[in-house]
C-alpha cells in the first residue's frame, strides 16, 4: 500500500474527521502559551542597554564647539571617579632604586615605589645614555600576561623605544609579574588560574564597598605617572603612555583620569562600549577592572575614557581577527563607529590629524608591526620626527634579571599590602539608607494578577499553570499546586530553586508527591534560572560560551544598574502581589523557600514585603562580612550588591525581619562549606537577639520539609 492509499484508508476511517476538529479546538483554546523564556533576562537588559546608548549618543551630538567639548572633557573626569569608586589619597611614594642594568646605549634601572602606604610597585625605567635630556617619556602599561613588564615583546618595545631616545618606565599592575597577590607555595605563582583572575576576584569584593579594581589600577598608573614626572631626566611636558590589551584599556582610563599625558597609544584595549550596538546579551563585560558599575544609567561608556585627552595624539588599533579571537562579535564595528564620532570632536577643536585609527591583521599581540606604530606615532609628536623609524636591535632579558626583588615577590619580600589586606582591613561606619535604593527593586503594582496559561488535575491535586509578568520584557512561569479541599487557612510556600521549577514537584506525579496535610505551593522560575536561564547571543563559539555564565550577566546587570539578585527580588516581590491577589490563594498567609544562590534575593523580597510572613533560607552563605574576610571564597557574583557593606548585611536585615520567622538551613561560609550551628549564631548574635532566628544543620531541600516551612516557621493550624 502506498502512502497516499494509506492516507486515504485513515480518511475514511470512523472517528477521524472528529479527531481533526478535536485536534484543531486544542490548538486554538487548550495549548499552553509557554513563552520563549529564554529570551527575558537578555532582553531586560537590552532595554536597559538602549536606554543608557540614548542617553550617552544625546549628549554626544551636543559636543559642536570648544565650550560643550570642554564641559563634556569635565564630566568625563568627574563620572569616572564616581564610578570606580572615588579619588583616594596622595601618600609619600617612597622611591628607591634597587640595582641597573647596563646595555649598549641605555641602562635599565630596577626601581620600587609606593602605590599607597606599604603598597609597592616594582618597575623597570629604562635610560638613555646618549643625548641631552631632559628627554620625553612613555609610561608603558602592560597586557595581562603573567610576566608584565618582562613580557618578552613588552621587553622589545621598552628597548626599542628608550634606543631612541625616550625614557620609559614599565612597571607590574596588580596580580602580575612580582605584584602576584595569591601566592601558591613556590612564592612566585599564583593559585589562581589567571592574571583576570587576580584582578576579578578582589574586584568583586571591593564592589561590596562602592570600591573597585578599576580605582586600584588607575591609581597605580597615576602615582606611576607621579615617579616618571618627577625625574630631572624625564620632560614632564612631553610623557606619553601607551598599552597593549589589557594594558591599552588601563592607557585609556588614565587619558580620562590625567590632564598631564601629552599623547597616547591604545593598542588592542577594550575599545568597545559596553552596551555596543547592537547589544548581545550579556554585553562586552570582561575582568573586573574593566566592567564600569552604574555606568550605564550615567550614560557613560568606555569610548568616553578618550574624549578627556582631546585634541592630544591619540592612536587607537586593534587585531582585526580580535571581533572573534578576543573580544566580542562587535567590537571592531563598534570601535570604528565610537572612532568616528571622537573624530568628530577632535575636528571641532581643530585638529583631526592628531587622531588615528590603524589596524594589524595579526594576532592579539604587541607584535613587530604594532610596535612600529608606537614607535613612530610618538617619535612624531613628542619628538617632532616626520621620517619613517625603525626599530633597533632588542633583545629580551631572562624575566628574572628585571626583578626589583631579589625573589621576585613584594608581597613575600617587602611585605607588600595585598587589595585583599586592604578589603579585610577595611574600618566601616554604616549608615542607613532604603535597601531598595541599593538593589535598584521595582515593587510590583498592587493589583498585580497572574494569568492562567494552563490548568490540569492530577488526582487529588489541581495543577494551575501562571505567568506572572515582573517587568518590560520578562514573564516568570509558576505551578500552583492545590490539593484537593486545601483548608482556607492553609499557607502558600513560595518553592525558589536553582533548578527548573519542576525539579521536586514531579519527579514522580504530583498527587503522590504532595503529603495530604500540604500547604498550597508556588513552584517558579525567576531571571537567569530555569526556564529563564538566558539563551546563547549569536557569536564566535568560543566567546560566547565563556560569556554565557551567569557571572557575566551579573556584571552586565550592575554596569546597567539594575543588580541581577535585585532583579530577582523584583521577581519575587511579583510572585507575592500575584499570589495574594489570586482567588485559590488571596487572604492566605506566604511563606518563602529558598536554595542555596536563591536565599539571599529571598531574604531581600522579605526585607520589602511585610506580607511574607516567614523563610526557610537552606544552604544560603552566612554573611558577605565572612566573604569580604575569606580571602580565596567561592560564592556567586549574581548575589553582589556595590555598596552593600556601607549599609547592611544579611545578619541585619534577618534581625530586622522580627517577629517574622527565619529559619537557615545548613548555612555555608565563603568557602562553599557547611557551616556548625554555634558558628552561624555567632554571627547572627543580633538576629539572635530578636528571636526571630532557627538554626538547623542541614540543608534539607525535600518535598517533605518544604511543605512543613510553615510550621517551622511557628505557622500553627
Amino acid at each position: 500500500m502506498t502512502r497516499r492509499e494509506l492516507l486515504g484508508v485513515v480518511a475514511l476511517s470512523p472517528g477521524f474527521s472528529t479527531g481533526l476538529k478535536a485536534l484543531g479546538a486544542a490548538q486554538a483554546t487548550s495549548l499552553t502559551r509557554f513563552r520563549n523564556y529564554s529570551r527575558c533576562l537578555p532582553d531586560y537588559l537590552g532595554v536597559l542597554a538602549k536606554a543608557a546608548a540614548t542617553k550617552r549618543d544625546a549628549e554626544l551630538n551636543k559636543l559642536t564647539s570648544h565650550a560643550s567639548v570642554e564641559a563634556r572633557q569635565k564630566w568625563v573626569r568627574e563620572t569616572l571617579w564616581e564610578v570606580v569608586g572615588g579619588r583616594p589619597e596622595r601618600t609619600p611614594l617612597n622611591p628607591r632604586t634597587t640595582g641597573t642594568l647596563q646595555r649598549a646605549g641605555y641602562r635599565i634601572n630596577k626601581v620600587v615605589y609606593e602605590s599607597r602606604p606599604n603598597l609597592f610597585i616594582p618597575a623597570n625605567l629604562y635610560v638613555p645614555e646618549q643625548g641631552q635630556g631632559p628627554f620625553p617619556a612613555v609610561l608603558f602599561q602592560s597586557g595581562h600576561y603573567w610576566e608584565a613588564k618582562a613580557y618578552p615583546s613588552y621587553q622589545r618595545c621598552c628597548q626599542g623605544l628608550v634606543q631612541l631616545g625616550f625614557v620609559v618606565l614599565a612597571f607590574d599592575p596588580m596580580g602580575q609579574g612580582e605584584r602576584i597577590n595569591y601566592l601558591d607555595k613556590s612564592g612566585t605563582r599564583s593559585l589562581l588560574p589567571d592574571c583576570d583572575a587576580e584582578h576579578t576576584v578582589p574586584g568583586k569584593q571591593f564592589l561590596l564597598f562602592g570600591d573597585s579594581s578599576a580605582r586600584f589600577q588607575l591609581w597605580d598608573a597615576i602615582r606611576s605617572l607621579d615617579y616618571l614626572s618627577s625625574l630631572p631626566i624625564v620632560d614632564a611636558k612631553r610623557i606619553a603612555s601607551v598599552g597593549h590589551s589589557g594594558g591599552g584599556t588601563l592607557t585609556m582610563l588614565l587619558a580620562a583620569a590625567d590632564e598631564r599625558l601629552a599623547a597616547a597609544a591604545v593598542c588592542m584595549g577594550n575599545t568597545e562600549n559596553i552596551v555596543a550596538e547592537p547589544f548581545r546579551a550579556p554585553g562586552s563585560t570582561d575582568d573586573a577592572e574593566q566592567d564600569l558599575v552604574n555606568s550605564g544609567p550615567a550614560g557613560f561608556d568606555r569610548w568616553d575614557l578618550l574624549y578627556p585627552i582631546a585634541p592630544k595624539p591619540l592612536l587607537v588599533w586593534p587585531s582585526d581577527r580580535d571581533f572573534f579571537g578576543t573580544y566580542s562579535p562587535d567590537y571592531i564595528s563598534n570601535g570604528l563607529e565610537q572612532y568616528g564620532k571622537l573624530k568628530k570632536v577632535y575636528t571641532v577643536l581643530g585638529r583631526p590629524e592628531r587622531l588615528e585609527w590603524a589596524d594589524s591583521p595579526l594576532p592579539h599581540a604587541l607584535a613587530y608591526d604594532s610596535r612600529l606604530l608606537v614607535y613612530n606615532w610618538f617619535a612624531r609628536w613628542l619628538q617632532g620626527n616626520s621620517q619613517h623609524v625603525d626599530e633597533p636591535p632588542v633583545k629580551p632579558e631572562p624575566v628574572s634579571a628585571l626583578w626589583a626583588t631579589q625573589n621576585g615577590s613584594v608581597v613575600r619580600e617587602l611585605n607588600s599590602v595585598t587589595p585583599f589586606m586592604l578589603i579585610k582591613t577595611r574600618s566601616v561606619q554604616r549608615s542607613t539608607v532604603p535597601l531598595e535604593s541599593l538593589l535598584k527593586t521595582v515593587r510590583p503594582a498592587n493589583n498585580l494578577r497572574a494569568q492562567t496559561i494552563g490548568q490540569v488535575k492530577s488526582r487529588n491535586v489541581l495543577v494551575e499553570v501562571l505567568e506572572v509578568v515582573s517587568g518590560p520584557a520578562v514573564w516568570l512561569p509558576a505551578y500552583l499546586l492545590m490539593p484537593d479541599n486545601v483548608p482556607k487557612n492553609k499557607p502558600v510556600v513560595l518553592a525558589l530553586d536553582e533548578a527548573p521549577n519542576n525539579r521536586l514537584w514531579f519527579n514522580s506525579e504530583v498527587d503522590q508527591t504532595l503529603p495530604e496535610v500540604s500547604p498550597v505551593i508556588c513552584a517558579a522560575d525567576i531571571r537567569g534560572v530555569g526556564a529563564l536561564t538566558p539563551e546563547f547571543s549569536p557569536g564566535h563559539a568560543e566567546y560566547e560560551q565563556g560569556h554565557q555564565r551567569e557571572e557575566n550577566y551579573a556584571w552586565s546587570s550592575v554596569i546597567l544598574g539594575r543588580p541581577l539578585v535585585g532583579q530577582r527580588t523584583s521577581d519575587i516581590l511579583a510572585l507575592t502581589a500575584a499570589l495574594r491577589n489570586h482567588p485559590a490563594t488571596s487572604g492566605r498567609p506566604i511563606y518563602i523557600a529558598a536554595f542555596r544562590r536563591l536565599t539571599v534575593p529571598a531574604l531581600f523580597a522579605a526585607a520589602l514585603d511585610a506580607s511574607i510572613q516567614g523563610l526557610y533560607l537552606c544552604g544560603g552563605l552566612v554573611s558577605f562580612q565572612n566573604l569580604a574576610e575569606t580571602e580565596i571564597y567561592h560564592y556567586p557574583f549574581a548575589n553582589f550588591v556595590p555598596n552593600l557593606l556601607n549599609h547592611t548585611d544579611i545578619p541585619d536585615l534577618a534581625a530586622a525581619l522580627a517577629p517574622r520567622k527565619v529559619v537557615l538551613g545548613g548555612a555555608i561560609n565563603a568557602e562553599g562549606h557547611a557551616m556548625q550551628p554555634s558558628a552561624v549564631r555567632n554571627i547572627y548574635q543580633s538576629a539572635q537577639q530578636a528571636g526571630n532566628l532557627s538554626i538547623r544543620e542541614s540543608a534539607d531541600w525535600s518535598v517533605e520539609l518544604l511543605t512543613s516551612v510553615p510550621s517551622l516557621c511557628g505557622q500553627t493550624a
